[in-house]
C-alpha cells in the first residue's frame, strides 16, 4: 500500500510528543508499505538536512514545506474570520495546500494519513481514502487551560475551546479512519459515532530506553518540552507546591527539570536544589542520573511518553490521575498516583527513603511497559484498518 503521510511538523528531532509518535509510526508503516512523507515547517531553526537523513530510510519521498511567520499571521486572521480554530489557521497556508494537492496527484497514494486536526483542512476534501490521527482531544486540553487561565485570557481560551470542539465534530465524517491515543481521549470526542475511533496507543523503543548504570546526581526528575503549557504548569506545581513539602523532610533533595526550550516561567524556578537543563543531546542521561520520576500533570490530554520512557529505563514513577488514566498502570504496584500536592509529596518521600519499595515499583513499571507498550503492535492496529478500507 502507498501511504501519503501529512504532518504539521517535521518529525525530527524527537523532542515533542507528536514528532515521536509520527516518527515511530512512519518507521513501522515502512516495513510493509511505501511511505510518502510531507511535513510542514514553521520553525526556521530546524535542521532540515539532518531531519531528511533521519527520515529518508523509511520514505520513498520526503517533502518539507516551509511556512513563514508573516503568512502565519495572515492565516490566523483568515481562520478567525472563517470561525476555524487558531490551531488550524496557524498551520494552514493556501500555497502549501496547492503543493500538497499536487503531491497527491503525482504519487497517487492508496491512503492519505494526516496527524492532528491542524492538518485536516489540507486533505479532508480529497477523494482518496483518508485517515486522521486525532492523537488527543485538543478541545479538552484547551478547556483545562481555560479553567486555570488568568481572567484576561479566559475569553480567548473559551473561544478556541468552542471552535476546537465544533471542528473535531465537523471533520469526523470526512475521514474513513479516525485514530486516537487512549480510550479516555476517545470518550471526550463530541460525536455520536465516537466509538468508531480506533485506539492506537504509543509505544516505547525499549532497546533505546533501557536501564543504565550511572551515578545518581538527582533525586527527582521531570522531563519534556519545557515550552509546552502543560509541562510549564507541572514544573510550577512541582517547584512551588510539591517540593516545599518534600524539603521539610528531605532538605537536600534535588529536582532536575530536563527538556528543550525552557520557558521563562520554567527558568524562574531554578535554585540550588532545582536544576534546569535546557536542551539535552541524550534524554536518557536525565533518567539514568535520577532516582525517581515525577509527572504531576494537571492540564493537557493524551498519553505521557515521558512516563513510558522512564518506566522503560526502570525508574519508579509518580503521577496524577489525569496522566495515569490513559496510561493504565496499576496504582501502588506499577506506579504511585497522587491527587494533590500532599499525596504527591508523600509518594516522593516514600520512594526516596524506602529503597525496597522503590526497587519493586521500578521493576513492576518496567514489566508493565514492556508488556503493554510496543510501537510495532500499536501501529499494526492502524495498518490493518487501512488495509480493510482499500
Amino acid at each position: 500500500m502507498k501511504i501519503f503521510v501529512l504532518l504539521s511538523r517535521i518529525p525530527w528531532p524527537l523532542e515533542k510528543g507528536d514528532k515521536l509518535r509520527a516518527y515511530n509510526q512512519i518507521k513501522q508503516l515502512a516495513k510493509n508499505n511505501e511511505v510518502i512523507l510531507c511535513a510542514l515547517n514553521t520553525d526556521r531553526y530546524n535542521n532540515k538536512e539532518e531531519a531528511f537523513k533521519a527520515l529518508q530510510p523509511y520514505c520513498s519521498s520526503v517533502t518539507f514545506i516551509d511556512i513563514n511567520k508573516m503568512s502565519i499571521l495572515a492565516n490566523i486572521a483568515r481562520a478567525f474570520i472563517k470561525g476555524l480554530p487558531f490551531q488550524c489557521g496557524y498551520f494552514y497556508n493556501r500555497k502549501a495546500h496547492k503543493k500538497i494537492h499536487n503531491l497527491i496527484e503525482k504519487h497517487q497514494p492508496d491512503m492519505l494519513f494526516c496527524q492532528l486536526l491542524r492538518t485536516a483542512e489540507y486533505i479532508r476534501h480529497e477523494n482518496t481514502p483518508k485517515a486522521i490521527d486525532y492523537q488527543d482531544v485538543f478541545s479538552m486540553g484547551m478547556k483545562r487551560r481555560l479553567d486555570i487561565a488568568p481572567l484576561y485570557l479566559k475569553p480567548f481560551f473559551k473561544m478556541e475551546y468552542n471552535r476546537l470542539k465544533r471542528y473535531e465534530h465537523d471533520i469526523f465524517d470526512d475521514f474513513n479512519i479516525k485514530t486516537i491515543i487512549s480510550k479516555q481521549d476517545r470518550d471526550l470526542v463530541d460525536h455520536h459515532k465516537k466509538d468508531e475511533i480506533l485506539i492506537v496507543p504509543n509505544g516505547v523503543d525499549h532497546e533505546y530506553y533501557s536501564p543504565q548504570n550511572q551515578e545518581k546526581r538527582y533525586d527527582i526528575v521531570f522531563t519534556g518540552n519545557m515550552a509546552y503549557a502543560p509541562n510549564i504548569n507541572a514544573v510550577e506545581y512541582l517547584a512551588y507546591h510539591i517540593m516545599p513539602l518534600v524539603w521539610k523532610h528531605l532538605p537536600n533533595a534535588k529536582l532536575y527539570i530536563a527538556g528543550a526550550t525552557p520557558d521563562p516561567r520554567v527558568k524562574k524556578v531554578a535554585s540550588d536544589n532545582v536544576i534546569i537543563s535546557g536542551w539535552l543531546n541524550d534524554m536518557r542521561d536525565a533518567y539514568a542520573q535520577s532516582k525517581i520520576f515525577v509527572a504531576p500533570m494537571r492540564i493537557g490530554t493524551g498519553l505521557q511518553n515521558k512516563l513510558l520512557e522512564a518506566m522503560s529505563m526502570k525508574l519508579p514513577c509518580i503521577t496524577t490521575p489525569l496522566a495515569n488514566n490513559p496510561l493504565g498502570a496499576e496504582d501502588r504496584k506499577e506506579i504511585l498516583v497522587g491527587n494533590n500536592e500532599y499525596e504527591l509529596a508523600d509518594h516522593i518521600i516514600t520512594l526516596l527513603t524506602d529503597n525496597e519499595k522503590a526497587d519493586n515499583m521500578a521493576q513492576n513499571g518496567y514489566d508493565f511497559v514492556h508488556r503493554i507498550y510496543d510501537w510495532e503492535k500499536a501501529t499494526k492496529i492502524m495498518e490493518l484498518r487501512m488495509n480493510n478500507v482499500q
